[in-house]
């Protein structure tokens, strides 16, 4: 009797994991196309945050909140002032053309991690609009900015300004 047991309970662990067996839409299944980096990981300690900071040549300076005794780094960031541009698009296809690849142009600096934000002022004069430069120097900040295609165009023009924050913070 034992033996028929050991058997039956034999087979049925070797039919469950055969693959005619298994009811296993193929359709049904999904694979994450999420990339392993974007998944949250374990906040930093300021000190970790500070070193990498450094490391990437970041410039930061510490402040100490007086209310609530919390270190505050302070970060270098660059503000690109788009002003108005010498040259005026008179053909509208090709400024609908331009305007596309300009918000292309800011869509990719966001995504890259280069622009933490980018926006249009909204009121009408010389200064369109501003994009804030998460980057390490002015340098690199103003490439950035001079590479967007209606700066090309001369449809705008680039001002940098270096500007601190606290790093981490968000908009409210």
């Amino acid at each position: 009797m034992k033996t028929i047991v050991y058997i039956l309970g034999v087979l049925f662990v070797l039919t469950s994991c055969s693959e005619k067996y298994r009811k296993i839409d193929k359709d049904d299944v999904t694979i994450s196309s999420e990339r392993l980096d974007s998944v949250v990981s374990e906040p930093k300690t300021k000190t970790q945050l500070r070193k990498d900071l450094l490391d990437k040549g970041f410039e930061i300076f510490d402040v100490i909140d007086e209310k609530t005794k919390d270190t505050i780094i302070m970060q270098q960031y660059f503000i690109a002032f788009l002003k108005s541009g010498s040259t005026k698009i008179q053909n509208e296809e090709e400024y609908k053309r331009l305007q596309k690849l300009h918000l292309e142009h800011l869509k990719k600096m966001y995504d890259m991690g280069y622009a933490d934000i980018s926006g249009p002022f909204g009121d009408v004069g010389e200064i369109m609009g501003i994009t804030i430069y998460n980057v390490p120097t002015i340098k690199l900040a103003d490439s950035l900015a001079n590479a967007d295609p209606l700066v090309k165009a001369g449809s705008l023009e680039i001002e940098i300004h270096p500007w601190w924050a606290p790093k981490g913070y968000a908009l409210r």
